[in-house]
């Protein structure tokens, strides 16, 4: 179950799963077809936040970090200051952002693993990923070796799925290390398994779209170097090709993605100020013409990226009209659902898997999206509405397909 707003909800390093008092939503068996939906258990108004989910298990994009994107190993917060943010993604160390007060970042609290050197945002992450998954996966003096089987199987990995991302070998690396490190180690299984899971065709589907046609090559020798790096013998099932290839595709499909940013914490916090009119004027145009010169220099790609296992999201079912979102606000991996809409107890809470962009194409268009990524056809009341529309995409579409204007833009880089 959800937990209300403000309380913390999701599995956690050294306790149990827990959603506190007041929930505010439940999952619930749909079809056998459809499998689990998310629904309200009281009304909910627009802009309240239905819960604040913690993953089960996250990780940072391999290629995000290998460029800099510095983010704490376990929560991925941001760890540059918002004007090391900005001067990287500029090119321009000479840049100086004004309010710097306005920047939530604390390097007096950042700290290291004595051992190999990955950085935290502070003690408790350390602690944490210690105690849940580290302690199989530190590299100590080996992390720069290339020998190494938990290297090799990140470079093999890189090699095989270059930006833009949208998973990570290490999310599966995690979970069996906290296996391997659990007390309890059948708690943790069956946690795992309560992520969706798909027939063996569907499966590879996922595979293909992640590995691109030459995947079962890939896959095999990934399977080889991830057995080299972590094989255990309670998990010796998901070392086997049938269960190795189920366990790359539950990553694949139950995978939500998290971005963080100092640099939008900032943005946030200036907005907030209370300013005289030619001060928040200048200060506006400043920001804009930031985004501007970023996006030029760096394109799409803004904030620190990965991924993570969230088992509340994970139960959220697509609507092109979706009456909540996800948002990650506090510049970490605690993921806020968030209503768009007032929805009524009873009511299922449906996000979007789509972007703002693509949900204004046509029907056709939106479900080749979905059918390609997501293996389904979306039967929501705007595609039921459209049914009868031709299945053609547009040119107006096609045309637009590669257009960002500054509004997009500027949401694009602050809603983290």
């Amino acid at each position: 179950m959800a937990a209300a707003a403000g309380d913390v909800c999701g599995a956690v390093p050294g306790s149990r799963a827990g959603a506190g008092a007041g929930v505010a939503a439940e999952a619930r068996f749909i079809s056998s077809a459809k499998g689990k939906g998310l629904f309200a258990t009281k009304n909910i108004r627009k802009g309240e936040t239905v819960f604040v989910e913690r993953p089960v298990v996250s990780s940072q994009f391999l290629w995000n970090a290998l460029y800099n994107y510095r983010a704490c190993d376990h929560c991925l917060r941001a760890l540059e200051t918002a004007e090391e943010n900005a001067q990287r993604l500029l090119g321009k160390s000479s840049l100086v952002l004004p309010h710097p007060e306005q920047c939530s970042i604390r390097k007096d609290l950042h700290q290291q693993c004595p051992r190999c050197q990955v950085t935290y945002c502070s003690a408790e992450c350390r602690q944490a990923a210690l105690e849940q998954y580290h302690h199989v996966l530190c590299l100590g003096p080996s992390r720069d070796d290339p020998t190494h089987p938990l290297n090799k199987l990140q470079e093999a990995w890189r090699n095989m799925h270059y930006p833009p991302e949208t998973s990570s070998i290490m999310l599966m690396a995690r979970m069996v290390a906290t296996i391997k490190q659990a007390k309890d180690k059948e708690w943790w299984i069956k946690t795992f398994s309560q992520f969706c899971n798909k027939t063996a065709n569907e499966e590879e589907e996922i595979v293909h779209k992640l590995l691109g046609d030459k995947f079962k090559g890939q896959l095999e020798l990934l399977r080889l170097l991830f057995t080299e790096a972590l094989y255990d013998e309670h998990l010796s099932r998901w070392f086997t090709p049938e269960g190795f290839r189920s366990l790359f595709a539950l990553v694949g499909t139950n995978g939500q993605g998290i971005g963080t940013s100092s640099l939008s914490q900032w943005v946030h916090a200036c907005d907030a100020l209370d300013l005289p009119m030619l001060q928040r004027e200048e200060l506006d145009a400043f920001i804009d013409q930031l985004y501007k010169d970023i996006e030029k220099e760096s394109g799409e790609f803004l904030n620190c990226e990965g991924s993570g296992l969230y088992v509340l999201q994970s139960c959220c079912n697509h609507s092109c009209i979706p009456n909540a979102e996800t948002s990650f606000p506090e510049n970490n991996f605690l993921l806020h659902l968030t209503a768009l809409e007032d929805i009524e107890a009873g009511e299922e809470i449906c996000i979007s898997y789509l972007d703002c962009c693509q949900r204004e194409r046509s029907r056709h268009s939106r479900n080749k999206i979905l059918r390609e990524n997501y293996l389904f056809t979306c039967s929501c009341p705007k595609c039921l509405a459209q049914a009868d529309d031709a299945d053609v995409t547009s040119d107006e579409e096609e045309e637009g397909e590669g257009e960002t204007d500054d509004a997009e833009l500027e949401d694009e880089m602050t809603d983290v």
